[in-house]
Parts: C-alpha cells; structure tokens; sequence
C-alpha cells in the first residue's frame, strides 16, 4: 500500500514517431523535475523509438473536484 506522502506520480510515454501511447511508468517528481525521454520497442513500428513522457489522466494523481 503507497504511503501518505508518496511522490511518485504515474506518467504515460507517448512515441515521437507513432504517437501511440503503450508503455507507462511512475517517477518521483520531487527528484526529476524534466520530462523523461526513455528509447523503448514499438511492437507497432517494430523498432526501439523514443518514448516521451505524458501526463496519464485517469484521476489516481489527482484530486478531483466535487459536485
């Protein structure tokens, strides 16, 4: 179970070529403050490209407003 405090936010990486958006992955925003840029396959495309950091909306990150 994540702790109270936790940092670490869940980013999606979208491909700079393709744009398609399958690899996702958590960082902690505290100590890395620049997008990250990480080379991964594309079962699509079927070489390693490079994947660009996104932000995931699926509202685990954030508060959302009541109505």
């Amino acid at each position: 179970m994540a702790k109270k405090g936790d940092k670490r936010k869940l980013i999606g990486m979208v491909s700079e070529e393709s744009g398609e958006r399958i690899y996702y992955t958590s960082k902690n925003s505290m100590n890395t403050t620049e997008k990250l840029s990480l080379k991964k396959y594309s079962p699509k495309l079927r070489k390693h490209v490079l994947f660009v950091e996104t932000k995931k909306n699926l509202g685990r990150n954030e508060v959302k407003p009541k109505k």
